[in-house]
């Protein structure tokens, strides 16, 4: 404050010459001048009276005011120039730079700054850089957001014709600055990707900014198996300016259209929705036409035309379960994963098989020598957040040749040998982490001891985990087929892999119950897709890349995602 006040010329270093000569006219007589305000800090530009504080503050500053510095003083014998010297077109290009929420401060040092502020410009500058909004207020003819199947269409908002009979906002009498600080930043905390707390299912939440709302999407794997289809998503809420100042939250739930709804940021990370008019989510055909409607929303088809009984109870069940989380809903913020240029493939979210339960997504994470997939949704026996497979990077595997793949015995040979190598391995390393605390415990007692042990086994366990990334990131490829016996739900899956590791899948029984780790064989078959074969079950997963560009979505550090995945983890536990 103190800096933009000297800038402008209201400061100790030299007063402000505009107001001193206004002073000048008030006390010869002058006609009426416009009087100086001060600002809310929540609405820079806004109008107000008369501040007499203001105008003595200033006068106090300019009595004290000592004589302009020999340095400060320009060839001319003139003091260097001010900001309020500027012209008006050039202080909006250079307010317009700044961050919105330093616009209120700025609005305070004198009228002529708060003045400027008021030029919509400005708002209309930081809404776009800040938030990506583009619409031209004055020119706009989308009602709603750029997705013209969810929304209307119409010229005039404010005239009721046919099916649309919803009042929309008014835009032609609002400014940028009210959408700025009344809908982007009040509800920018909410901007990103989020995981709905619904049970065992989780699911993917996308809020963004589309147009002049604030969207949240939900995102649907594709219908089961057609794993390389692009995703599904669907309007949940959305948070627009119905009039000025004032943000409305409506629920996008249901088929009658938006209604009334609830937003509450509950803390850090983490806010709740609620439908006001819940009424809207029924339909006239009662429970029935509603669950035949989101079976063929969820799983594109019918129940006749579904054979597999346990399927027919696991559909049913998470229909009745989902349907009473329709009224109000928690969300916790996730984080895409950091990228390294080590990693094996560019890490982020897969919609992978799981048998019965459809399709579910997978974040995909490296942490060194493993690489972990994360379920973001989940079913009955593995919740969404638990670690559905483990990646040992360390110990790559070396199939047989096509013609002994296809023999199930020989490939769980070849993974059997490798999880019993890791497991001395392992004990060879705790057995070396107890020696290397002897030592420590020695090297207290007796300086003169030096721990080699530990730092031998430093060395040891980075060889190791650069194992993998010492071979070549694109090897040539080898064929691959499943063997015999072994239940794909996808038959379309790639005939050839780059390179396989060994790994662990998590299985558990109804309800999460008696989780156990089994060995399995990860399959890299490109850059978007990877398989995994589960040997106690008998079973493959195929995942493919989710192909989207999600925003606000970046952990701001390693260790900020690390301690998501645990919370996650922890609450599906």
């Amino acid at each position: 404050m103190a800096v933009c006040a000297r800038l402008c010329g209201v400061g100790p270093a030299r007063g402000c010459r505009r107001r001193g000569a206004a002073r000048e006219q008030r006390r010869g007589g002058g006609g009426d001048s416009e009087p100086d305000t001060d600002t809310d800090p929540e609405e820079a530009g806004g109008g107000g009276g008369a501040s007499v504080e203001d105008d003595e503050l200033t006068e106090r500053i300019e009595c004290s005011r000592p004589a302009p510095h020999p340095a400060e003083v320009g060839p001319n014998g003139r003091a260097p120039m001010s900001l309020l010297e500027l012209p008006p077109e050039l202080l909006v290009q250079i307010f317009g730079s700044l961050p919105g929420t330093d616009l209120p401060s700025l609005a305070r040092v004198c009228t002529t700054f708060r003045r400027i502020l008021r030029t919509d410009t400005i708002w209309r500058r930081r809404c776009r850089e800040e938030y990506g909004v583009c619409e031209n207020l004055r020119k706009l003819e989308i009602t709603g957001v750029s997705c013209r199947d969810v929304y209307a269409k119409r010229i005039n908002p404010r005239v009721k014709s046919g099916r649309f009979m919803k009042i929309l906002p008014d835009y032609e009498h609002m400014e940028y600055r009210d959408v700025y600080t009344c809908l982007l930043h009040r509800y920018r905390h909410i901007l990103g990707l989020w995981q709905p707390d619904i049970g065992p299912y989780g699911g993917l939440l996308n809020v963004v900014v589309d147009g002049l709302f604030i969207i949240g999407w939900m995102y649907l794997p594709p219908h089961d198996p057609h794993v390389d289809d692009p995703m599904r998503f669907k309007p949940l809420f959305r948070i627009h300016l119905m009039e000025r100042k004032s943000a409305t939250v409506e629920c996008m739930y249901g088929h009658k259209g938006p209604h009334n709804g609830h937003i509450q940021i509950v803390k850090k990370d983490e806010f709740s929705t609620k439908c006001n008019q819940t009424d809207h989510h029924r339909m006239s055909g009662g429970r029935q036409e509603e669950f035949r409607t989101w079976l063929r929303e969820e799983w594109g088809r019918t129940l006749e035309d579904i054979f597999h009984e346990h399927m027919q109870e696991l559909i049913l069940m998470k229909f009745i379960y989902t349907s009473q989380y329709d009224n109000c809903l928690t969300y916790r913020r996730i984080y895409l994963p950091p990228s390294s240029p080590d990693d094996l493939i560019k890490p982020g979210l897969f919609k992978g098989t799981y048998g019965s339960h459809g399709l579910e997504i997978v974040m995909l994470s490296f942490h060194g020598r493993k690489a972990k997939g994360t379920k973001i949704t989940g079913d009955p026996n593995i919740p969404a957040g638990q670690q559905t497979v483990e990646i040992d990077l360390a110990h790559p595997l070396q199939l047989p040749d096509i013609e002994n793949l296809r023999d199930f015995s020989e490939l769980s040979r070849i993974v059997l040998e490798v999880q019993e190598q890791v497991r001395r391995e392992e004990q060879e390393e705790e057995q070396q982490q107890g020696e290397d605390e002897d030592r420590s415990q020695q090297a207290a007692s007796s300086p003169a001891a030096q721990p080699q042990g530990g730092e031998g086994a430093e060395v040891e366990e980075t060889a190791a985990g650069a194992e993998w990334a010492t071979q070549d990131k694109t090897p040539a490829s080898q064929p691959f087929v499943l063997p015999m016996g072994v239940i794909s739900r996808n038959e379309d899956y790639p005939r050839a892999c780059r390179i396989c590791f060994y790994g662990t899948g998590l299985i558990a029984g109804h309800g999460f119950t008696s989780p156990e780790r089994t060995p399995g064989v990860f399959v890299l078959f490109d850059d978007d897709r990877f398989g995994f074969i589960w040997l106690e079950l008998k079973s493959f997963s195929l995942y493919s890349r989710i192909k989207v560009s999600f925003q606000n979505a970046e952990a701001p550090s390693r260790e900020a995602f690390d301690e998501m995945l645990k919370n996650i983890q922890s609450l599906a536990t």
